[in-house]
C-alpha cells in the first residue's frame, strides 16, 4: 500500500508581520509545525525563504524539498524545549575537537593538517578567547576547562533557530571551531567545510575514491551549505 501524503490545498504563500517576528500565511492561514506550534520566524529574510518553499510545492508536499521549513520545525519544537540539553551536547566537541587531534605519521599528512588546522585554532583563540591545544594521536586528553567553559557561554547565548543550524555546523564537522568560524565568515564556508575534510582527502590520495564513501560526504556537504544559509537567513536584519 503507498504512503499517504498531504496535498498542496493552498494558492498563495505569502509572509505576515507576527509580533517581533514573522510568520507564513497559506491562503492566510498560519503555517504551524508538525507538533502544532505557531511557525514564527525570527526575520523576514528567513520567512520569505520558508515561503518560497511552500509555494514551490505542486501537487502533493515533498518535506524533503523544504529544508528551511524543516530547520525552523526542528528550531521550534526540538531546540526551543531542551535549549540547554542542545548547548551542552555540543559544547562537549570544544574538549574534543577534530583540529585538536593530529596524525604522527607520514610527515605530508601532519603537515597539511597543521597548515589548515593550526590557523584556526589561532583564530578561535583572538577571537573566540579560548585556545584550544593540538595534541598528537587519538587519546582524549582534556582541553583547558576555562577555554572550554567560555566556549560553553557563547553556545548558550545563540537563540534556537541559530542553535538549530549550529548544530549541524558542528556536528558534521566534527569541530565547535570551524562551526563557529562558520557561524561568524571567519572564512569562505567551501574552504572551512574542505578544512574539516582534511584526513579523508588523504584517504582519497592513498587508496582512491569510495563512491559510496563519496556519496555520503556530498550529501553532508550540501547540510553544512543549507545550515550556513539558514542561520545567515535566520540573523539577517531584512
Amino acid at each position: 500500500m503507498s504512503e499517504w501524503k498531504a496535498r498542496r490545498f493552498w494558492t498563495t504563500a505569502e509572509v505576515a508581520e507576527q509580533g517581533d517576528g514573522y510568520s507564513v500565511l497559506l491562503d492566510g492561514r498560519e503555517v504551524r509545525t508538525p507538533a502544532k506550534a505557531a511557525l514564527i520566524l525570527p526575520s523576514r529574510a528567513l520567512a520569505s525563504q520558508i515561503a518560497a518553499e511552500w509555494q514551490a510545492q505542486e501537487g502533493t508536499i515533498e518535506p524533503l524539498s523544504m529544508p528551511h521549513t524543516r530547520t525552523a520545525n526542528s528550531a521550534i519544537d526540538k531546540v526551543m524545549p531542551q535549549h540547554a540539553e542542545v548547548a551542552a551536547l555540543l559544547a562537549d566537541y570544544g574538549d574534543s575537537d577534530l583540529l585538536c587531534y593530529r596524525a604522527d605519521s607520514p610527515a605530508e599528512l601532519v603537515e597539511r593538517q597543521k597548515a589548515a588546522w593550526d590557523p584556526m585554532l589561532d583564530w578561535a583563540a583572538e577571537t573566540l578567547g579560548a585556545r584550544l591545544l593540538p595534541r598528537t594521536g587519538v587519546i582524549h586528553q582534556p582541553q583547558d576547562p576555562q577555554a572550554v567553559a567560555l566556549l560553553s557561554r557563547r553556545i548558550g547565548a545563540l537563540s534556537a533557530f541559530e542553535l538549530a543550524a549550529f548544530h549541524d555546523l558542528v556536528s558534521l564537522t566534527g569541530s565547535l571551531v570551524l562551526g563557529f568560524a562558520a557561524f561568524l565568515n571567519a572564512a569562505p564556508t567551501n574552504r572551512i567545510w574542505e578544512i574539516s575534510r582534511i584526513d579523508e582527502f588523504w584517504q582519497q590520495e592513498q587508496w582512491g575514491v569510495d563512491d559510496d564513501a563519496q556519496d555520503v560526504a556530498e550529501r553532508k556537504s550540501v547540510a553544512f551549505q543549507h545550515a550556513k544559509h539558514f542561520v545567515d537567513l535566520a540573523r539577517s536584519d531584512s
